[in-house]
């Protein structure tokens, strides 16, 4: 069972994407457009994450990503498909400790910007991403031992959050 572990922000988070960014651009080089920092561990303001590092990487190809499962148990992802989300292919490390999130999304896939857009409006919103951080300790305290009841409990203020970053965002010129 895994128990939910909320800690105080740190630079280390960062660090720990840096270390994983240069080994992931190396396996999926050929397929690879760009790679990010997501989720609470890249985003200061919010000042509590689970200490799982969240990275997205955006590929050419989402089919091909499933011939490097073998390269990613290796490293200790375990390959989980689509895992509920269509177009999708996700590799959590670490077994009942992870430590790595990882989310692959084909060019165009809506996800991306999803994802990307919910981490700059945290970062420049910095009550709202303070409000999170309050929620997931209040959560944390509350269900220690069920994770899956501290997920369902977040997951309305999540929403709430996405469509704002959603709405903030379509002002953004850029987009994959």
């Amino acid at each position: 069972m895994r128990k939910t572990k909320i800690l105080p922000w740190t630079e280390d988070w960062g660090k720990l994407y840096k270390q994983e960014e240069k080994v992931l651009k190396e396996i999926f080089k050929v397929e690879l457009i760009d790679i990010f920092h997501i989720g609470s561990t890249s985003i200061s303001t919010i000042g509590y994450a689970k200490p799982i590092i969240d990275i997205l990487i955006v590929v050419k190809d989402i089919e091909k990503i499933d011939l490097y499962n073998g390269e990613m148990q290796v490293l200790g992802y375990e390959p989980k498909g689509e895992n509920g989300i269509v177009g999708r292919r996700y590799f959590p490390k670490g077994k009942e400790n992870r430590t790595h999130h990882l989310h692959i999304f084909q060019v165009g896939n809506d996800h991306i910007n999803s994802h990307l857009d919910f981490k700059e409006y945290l970062l420049k919103n910095p009550v709202e991403a303070k409000k999170y951080g309050e929620l997931k300790i209040k959560l944390a305290k509350h269900f220690p031992n069920e994770h899956h009841k501290y997920q369902d409990g977040k997951q309305q203020f999540v929403n709430e959050l996405a469509d704002k970053a959603k709405k903030w965002a379509s002002q953004r010129r850029f987009s994959y």
